[in-house]
């Protein structure tokens, strides 16, 4: 599918999805239950794949009143070897998290997913289930899907690097809350992305489970029951995916573009507000009421390191394409092992635009005030995160910016371009 998006003006109020991070979490966490219901999840491409895992593992996923709420039926810590090869499809977070949920079952699990997911880095999760005493391998030994995988792992340490996802940590905890002995997870590096850890210990504790950050890096102990309050969880707005709305406003809202569901929490994506105000977008976030006014503003460019929140580079990098000035964005290797490499992807396709941009291996830079941003035909790359920045980006092009592969919006953001139409952009999809 096309998007084809013109420039033009926004204005009015829109919802942010729910986060995917949360609902991925929050389904697992209740598949390791004996069972709960999620209210207000992302049901999208991404965490109908983890709703599959659950049920591969024994557990049932039904969603209820159009998917306001998810029934889930869990395994109660205790998965059933896979009948099938367990397909991941394009969702990293799926295959990590249910690679560690894997090497709890006493047997093998095949684990795969399309191209782009079978091209991302999985070894140091590997190399974790075997120091825990499971078997992990790659069936084409280049640390890349398909995996097999194999337990029952019982406890112990395990060290990993922590600049190449931390997603790692994240599967590592949620299945160590029901081993016999608990994980304690060393890192041997930095730790990349921690905010996504936080919102990992947050849905912990909210079923009941006790993890926390040690001086080394994470533990969790074992023997735990995922229980969670009422038996109910509510997923909050998402962040990543509001960044692309905020970006919208401040650059093409004339009036006033309300965000609506910007719940405060642990994501780290909230940061887009404070990177908007320092470009000096005119910007208010009521986090009492969860609402985030933004107008169109004349942006400055910024330094940005996004060690933290890999996520909002795209959107980043679209700001600084219409800010005067220059934004530099650093720390962004890890962001080239997503869907795609995104640091090259934003580079060419903000070329193509007109935009005057620098890449290095580690840095982004997009020179705003040397940048004239035109319509042009893009590829998507498969990315949602990559669709959804560019058709922020055609909203102030000249003429008419076409992006192709919209459909991989359903990953984290189904409505999107219906979301962008009603607040006035004018944006058209076609087969």
């Amino acid at each position: 599918m096309d998007a084809h998006v013109s420039k033009s003006t926004v204005a009015g109020r829109a919802a942010a999805p729910p986060s995917k991070s949360y609902t991925h979490r929050a389904i697992l966490a209740s598949g390791y239950a004996s069972g709960a219901l999620v209210h207000d999840p992302l049901v999208s491409a991404d965490t109908r794949a983890t709703m599959r895992a659950v049920e591969a593992y024994g557990g049932s996923v039904e969603i209820l009143d159009g998917g306001a709420t998810l029934d889930v039926d869990g395994f109660e810590g205790a998965p059933e070897v896979p009948a099938d090869v367990l397909d991941c499809a394009n969702s990293g977070t799926t295959m990590r998290l249910v690679t560690a949920t894997a090497s709890l079952a006493d047997g093998l699990t095949v684990l795969t997913g399309d191209a782009s997911l079978r091209s991302r880095p999985q070894g140091p999760l590997l190399r974790a289930v075997e120091q825990l005493g499971g078997r992990a391998e790659s069936t084409r030994g280049n640390d890349q899907a398909p995996l097999v995988v194999g337990g029952p792992i019982t406890g112990g340490t395990a060290a990993i690097p922590g600049d190449v996802s931390s997603q790692f940590v994240t599967a590592l905890l949620m299945a160590g809350a029901v081993t016999e002995a608990g994980i304690d997870v060393s890192l041997q590096t930095e730790l990349k992305s921690s905010p996504y850890v936080d919102v990992t210990l947050e849905v912990l504790d909210e079923f009941g489970v006790r993890a926390r950050q040690t001086s080394r890096g994470y533990s969790v102990g074992g023997h735990q029951s995922y229980e969670p309050s009422d038996g109910e969880y509510h997923v909050p707005g998402d962040f990543s995916s509001m960044s692309y709305l905020l970006a919208a406003g401040a650059l093409a809202a004339e009036d006033e573009l309300v965000v609506t569901n910007a719940v405060p929490g642990a994501q780290g994506d909230a940061a887009i507000v404070d990177v908007l105000d320092s470009m000096g977008a005119d910007v208010d976030w009521n986090e009492a009421d969860g609402h985030i006014r933004v107008r169109r503003s004349d942006l400055e460019g910024v330094e940005v390191g996004v060690a933290d929140t890999p996520d909002l580079l795209p959107t980043i990098a679209v700001l600084g394409a219409a800010a005067d000035g220059t934004t530099t964005i650093t720390d962004c290797e890890h962001v080239r092992y997503k869907e795609t490499d995104r640091v090259t992807a934003m580079a060419e396709a903000l070329t193509a635009m007109g935009a005057s941009v620098e890449e290095e291996q580690d840095t982004l830079t997009i020179h705003g005030g040397r940048s004239d941003l035109e319509g042009a035909t893009l590829d998507g790359r498969g990315d949602h995160r990559i669709v959804m920045s560019l058709a922020v980006a055609g909203l102030v092009a000249e003429g008419t910016t076409t992006i192709s592969g919209a459909e991989h919006v359903d990953v984290s953001f189904p409505d999107f371009f219906d979301v962008l139409y009603d607040v006035g952009a004018d944006v058209r999809t076609e087969e």
